[in-house]
């Protein structure tokens, strides 16, 4: 790992062109697609995935919760990956993200 070369720690993975912008960058090496919030924090598998990306020296981006339901622009909002997309379901139980706690259906 080149640690000279890591960012700042209070700079982040971007999710935006506009994050990307401010590194300067045009374009991202690798998007990793996750199924939760994104949190910059080691107690989350994305950041850590994300941030073991970028010390090797590849410019990495994270796609939060996209909407997959519509006409897919939340893909495309980050452009096309120079090398791949990864993609992690997140860590939250599908029985948490559709059922209350008396078992009953969420509502939107």
């Amino acid at each position: 790992m080149k640690f000279d070369t890591l960012p700042r720690l209070t700079d982040w993975l971007p999710t935006t062109k506009k994050e990307m912008e401010i590194r300067g960058w045009d374009s991202l090496d690798v998007i990793i697609v996750s199924g939760d919030a994104y949190v910059d924090h080691p107690a989350f598998g994305t950041a850590v995935i994300g941030r073991l990306i970028e010390a090797e020296g590849f410019k990495v981006g994270i796609l939060p919760q996209p909407n997959w339901r519509d006409d897919l622009r939340d893909f495309k909002k980050l452009g096309k990956p120079n090398l791949f997309f990864g993609v992690t379901a997140g860590c939250v139980d599908s029985m948490v993200n559709h059922s209350t706690a008396a078992r009953r259906k969420r509502s939107n």
